[in-house]
């Protein structure tokens, strides 16, 4: 019989007799749910990677102890949620600009790089989605519960708070069940919960996107990435919404409107005419996301940019920009486009 058609729990009983070495297939199953997890965690999708790997290490080494008083994915998620916990211990929060609690900013001044602070991250659709069932009901992460709002919203919490919150919220668990994966009392977590949700309630108020799944919305994306091949910034201005929201990370500035973003672009971006930068589209936490190059002096386009569109009623409502390269990698994007 296939190990796809053997219940659960009855492939757990028979891996904890054979012994450690086949955990790591039994898990393999749950991979992508734990991934979305820890990103949700830390905001980074480099150090949810690597935390999965940690999970499976840990699961590997203690699955002797593994009792069948759980569900394997209850089991799992706690030993993932925990090393998630240890992880983040005097770690600070991965923010975006929009985050730090300052005014927008005057698009005449240089905006300002800062390395120092590490910033929330997208997490690439094909992590979590590829080859996943196309009925969206069907998949185990949902859209909703990767929204890149959510997750820089989740950094406004503390480590444990997040833990309780999406445990709770995002998980379904009950809170006993969150009371003993986290070593608390169930009123402790229920206060906890409390305090989580509210906080996030107040940080959490970007208006939920609307997908890029009829023709009005279609075109509206093929002619954003239009403008921006032809450099066009009065076309990019008439595509975003008025009260679009701009930012950019490493730099720690945010912009507010479609003339500020504008008068952005034309004063500061590098490209000077059509042509100086090529688009290839791609999607991440379940949006429309849009990898930039720039032309160099030798004709090459070099990896510049990823943008991330929240698409709405008004068009582009919201804009992040990641100038990153390791996230070109991560996203499987090559760091130079063919002449």
């Amino acid at each position: 019989m296939a190990m796809e058609a053997v219940p659960q729990r009855q492939r757990a009983e028979d891996v904890a007799r054979s012994g450690s070495d086949d955990v790591i297939a039994l898990l393999e199953p749950l991979r992508r749910e734990i991934l979305a997890h820890c990103y949700r965690m830390t905001g980074s999708v480099h150090d949810a990677e690597d935390l999965v790997q940690e999970t499976y290490l840990r699961a590997w080494r203690s699955f002797h102890g593994f009792e069948n008083r759980s569900s394997l994915r209850t089991w799992v998620f706690r030993i993932a949620t925990n090393a998630c916990l240890t992880y983040l211990q005097g770690r600070a929060r991965r923010p975006l600009p929009t985050g730090l609690g300052a005014p927008a900013s005057d698009p005449a001044t240089a905006p300002r790089e800062d390395h120092a602070t590490a910033w929330a991250e997208p997490l690439p659709d094909a992590l979590v989605w590829a080859d996943a069932p196309e009925d969206p009901a069907a998949r185990t992460v949902t859209r909703d519960s990767v929204r890149l709002a959510f997750v820089a919203a989740l950094q406004h919490l503390t480590a444990q708070q997040r833990a309780v919150l999406l445990l709770r919220d995002v998980l379904a668990w009950r809170a006993s069940e969150v009371a003993e994966a986290l070593d608390l009392t169930v009123a402790g977590v229920n206060s906890t919960l409390q305090r989580a949700r509210a906080r996030m309630a107040a940080v959490d108020t970007q208006a939920r996107p609307e997908l890029p799944d009829d023709d009005r919305r279609r075109r509206l994306l093929a002619a954003y990435v239009a403008a921006f091949e032809a450099y066009d910034v009065a076309a990019i201005v008439e595509l975003v919404a008025t009260d679009v929201v701009w930012e950019m990370p490493p730099f720690e500035d945010w912009y507010l409107g479609a003339e500020d973003v504008g008068r952005l672009i034309s004063t500061w971006c590098p490209a000077t005419a059509a042509g100086d930068m090529r688009v290839v589209r791609t999607a991440a936490n379940g949006l429309p996301t849009l990898a930039l190059y720039l032309r160099g002096e030798d004709g090459v386009h070099r990896a510049f940019q990823l943008q991330q569109l929240t698409v709405t009623a008004d068009g582009v409502s919201h804009v992040t920009c990641w100038f990153s390269r390791e996230l070109f990698t991560t996203f499987g994007l090559p760091q130079a486009l063919p002449v």
